[in-house]
């Protein structure tokens, strides 16, 4: 660091430097292990959303469990507007998603009802989950709610907006969906699976879904 202040390098000429240091030192970055997530036992969801349900506050459990059910990100559930939801067909508009993506997620026909009388009590709602204040939630304020009703439950393991993702796309795995109808779900990208992917359709994909989320009693 001494020697670049006394050559007063600037931050793109620092990391040119390092850049041919590397070089000439044949220097590799080491891979990151990929690890798998650490998922709640069954129980221990069970656990998790009974305690929510047992602290009274409708939204918080409505919008934990559409997290769960579309396995939507944290970052795209914040911004899902009430003009976005589809009751009858029982999905909802993702507008530029990771990736700068638009899709739609699908969510449980049994849970229709429920989303449908909390949109007719907020009928004020520009946003579909909004504070106190009539301001969309942020990602790190889910992430506290998240981690209270965790605590409240007694759960050891770190529970995380993310965590609820892998859940979803785990058991639905589990329950013998296939790769590409998952992609289609979660909108993970994949270009090696490109060809695969692009003869599926969100209608070819709900008849699996709707059964398999039947099974997951929440």
């Amino acid at each position: 660091m001494r020697v670049v202040r006394q050559h007063r390098l600037s931050y793109d000429a620092f990391i040119a430097v390092c850049q041919q240091v590397r070089l000439k030192l044949k220097l590799e970055k080491p891979k990151k292990d990929r690890r798998l997530p650490e998922l709640l036992s069954l129980t221990e969801l069970k656990k998790f959303f009974k305690t929510v349900q047992k602290c009274g506050d409708t939204q918080h459990e409505l919008m934990l469990k559409l997290m769960l059910y579309t396995a939507v990100r944290v970052s795209e559930l914040v911004n899902i507007r009430v003009t976005d939801i589809d009751l009858d067909g029982c999905k909802i508009f993702i507008e530029n998603g990771k990736g700068s993506k638009d899709r739609y997620i699908l969510f449980p026909t049994d849970f229709r009802l429920a989303l449908q009388t909390y949109m007719e009590a907020h009928e004020d709602h520009d946003f579909l989950f909004e504070s106190r204040l009539n301001q969309p939630y942020t990602p790190r304020r889910i992430q506290q709610i998240m981690r209270k009703y965790a605590d409240k439950a007694g759960l050891a393991r770190a529970v995380h907006p993310h965590l609820m993702r892998h859940q979803m796309l785990t058991f639905l795995t589990a329950q013998g969906l296939s790769d590409a109808k998952i992609q289609l779900i979660s909108g993970h990208g994949n270009r090696a699976s490109l060809e695969l992917y692009q003869h599926l359709s969100l209608a070819a994909v709900e008849g699996d879904y709707q059964k398999a989320v039947r099974n997951l009693e929440i």
